[in-house]
C-alpha cells in the first residue's frame, strides 16, 4: 500500500527513564507489522527543543534519580500542588509547542498517542487551534501511583494498567467510560517464559554452566542504587553460585563492581555494562534484585523470576512496590544485609521460592501490547 493511502499515527514521548519510550515502541512495531493501512512514527517531544531544557528535565530526572532522590521526591511533591504542577507545564509547553508544532503540521496525523505528561498540552492546544480532525490517546504509564499532572486535563481519552488506577482517577472527576484498562505493554521478547530446555540452552550460550543457581542484579540503563555493596555483602554469603551485575551506562559502578571481582576472586561474578539480552538473563535467572519501575518489574514478573526490591521513587514506584509485596510476588528490602539473607533463603529453601513462583503465577499477568494496540487502530 502506498504510503500516502496509510494513516499516520504520532506516538510522543520524552526520554525520562525508559518507562514512556518503551510501550510506544512496542506499540508501534506492532502495528507497523500487523497493519497494512498504518504509519505509525515514534516522536521525541523533545527531539528540537534547546539543549538547556533537555539537561533539566531529562538529565536532571536521571541524575537526580541515581544520586540525588530525595531532592528528586522534594520536586515530585511541590508539582503534586496544582499551582506549581500548572506553572511547570506551561512553561515546558512554551518552550517546545513550536518544534511539536511543526512536526504535527507536517506528518499531518490522523491518531496521536501521548506517552509523557509533559506533552499534554502543547500537543493538545496545537491540535485544537489549527482545528485538526485527530484523535487523541493518552497511555498513562505508571499502572498504580502516577503523577497528579497526567490528569490535570479531564476531558481526554485514558489508557490505564490497573483498576485500582481507574477507580482512583474517577474520584479525580474523570468520566469512567473514557477510561480503557489493559494489561501493561511489554517488548513481545518478554511475553512468554522460556522452557527448561531454552533455558539450558541459554546458559550455554552465555556460558553459564547449567546447575549453578543465578542471582542478576539490574536496575536499567543506569544500573541500580548501592549495586556494589550488594555485591559485596552476597559475595560474602554465596556458595558456587552465580551473582551477575548489569551496570548499564554507569561507567563508575562497573568500575565498583571489577574492582570486587578482583580483590575478592569471585570466580562466578560476572560484570556487564549495557546488554542486548536481558529477556535471556532474566529467563536463567532465579533472584533479580532490582529498582521498581514499571516496566522492568513487569518484565520480571512475565518472565515467572522472583524480585527482590531494594528502592523505590516516591510516590511513582510506591503503588508498584506495594502490589509486589502485599501479593506475596516479590520482596521488597532496604537494609544491604537483609538483602542477602533474602537471597540466600530463596537459593536454599525450594519450598519457600516455589510459593512465590506460585503467586505469580496465579495472577495470569499478560502482555498488553496486542489489545493496547489493536484497541488504539479501532479508536
Amino acid at each position: 500500500m502506498s504510503d500516502n493511502l496509510k494513516e499516520k499515527y504520532l506516538f510522543f514521548y520524552l526520554k525520562t527513564g525508559g518507562g514512556h519510550l518503551a510501550p510506544a515502541r512496542s506499540v508501534s512495531q506492532y502495528l507497523n507489522a500487523k497493519k497494512n493501512n498504518v504509519e505509525v512514527e515514534l516522536v521525541d517531544g523533545f527531539e528540537n527543543v534547546g539543549n538547556w531544557l533537555k539537561a533539566i528535565i531529562e538529565d536532571g530526572y536521571r541524575n537526580l534519580q541515581s544520586k540525588a532522590q530525595l531532592i528528586y521526591e522534594i520536586i515530585y511533591a511541590f508539582n503534586k500542588i496544582p499551582l506549581f504542577s500548572n506553572l511547570t507545564c506551561s512553561i515546558i509547553s512554551f518552550y517546545s509547542i513550536t518544534s511539536i508544532e511543526r512536526i504535527i503540521l507536517s506528518r499531518k496525523p490522523q491518531k496521536v498517542v501521548i506517552f509523557h505528561f509533559f506533552l499534554l498540552k502543547p500537543v493538545r492546544k496545537i491540535i485544537q487551534k489549527h482545528k485538526l480532525d485527530c484523535k487523541i490517546i493518552t497511555v498513562v504509564t505508571d499502572p498504580y501511583t502516577p503523577h497528579p499532572i497526567w490528569f490535570l486535563i479531564k476531558n481526554q481519552n485514558f489508557i490505564v494498567f490497573s483498576e485500582e488506577l481507574k477507580t482512583k482517577i474517577v474520584k479525580r472527576r474523570i468520566a469512567p467510560q473514557s477510561i480503557s484498562v489493559f494489561p501493561f505493554i511489554l517488548d513481545e521478547k518478554f511475553g512468554k517464559p522460556a522452557s527448561s530446555e531454552e533455558i539450558n540452552k541459554i546458559k550455554q550460550n552465555l556460558g553459564f554452566e547449567e546447575k549453578r543457581k543465578i542471582i542478576l542484579i539490574i536496575g536499567g540503563a543506569d544500573g541500580l542504587v548501592k549495586a556494589d555493596q550488594i555485591i559485596k555483602k552476597m559475595v560474602q554469603k554465596m556458595n558456587q553460585h552465580y551473582i551477575v551485575i548489569v551496570c548499564g551506562k554507569n561507567e563508575e559502578l562497573y568500575n565498583k563492581a571489577e574492582k570486587i571481582k578482583g580483590q575478592t576472586g569471585y570466580q562466578f561474578l560476572k560484570v556487564y555494562k549495557l546488554i542486548d539480552f536481558v529477556p535471556d538473563m532474566l529467563n536463567i535467572s532465579d533472584v533479580v534484585i532490582t529498582k521498581c519501575g514499571a516496566s522492568t518489574f513487569m518484565e520480571i514478573l512475565l518472565s515467572k523470576k522472583v524480585p527482590v526490591v531494594t528502592n523505590y521513587l516516591w510516590e511513582q514506584e510506591k503503588g508498584n512496590m506495594e502490589y509486589l509485596r502485599d501479593n506475596g510476588l516479590g520482596i521488597y528490602e532496604t537494609n544491604i544485609e537483609k538483602i542477602s539473607e533474602v537471597v540466600c533463603r530463596f537459593i536454599s529453601d525450594e519450598k519457600y521460592y516455589a510459593e512465590f513462583i506460585n503467586r505469580i503465577e496465579n495472577q495470569k499477568l499478560r502482555n498488553g501490547t496486542e489489545e493496547v494496540s489493536e484497541y488504539i487502530y479501532n479508536f
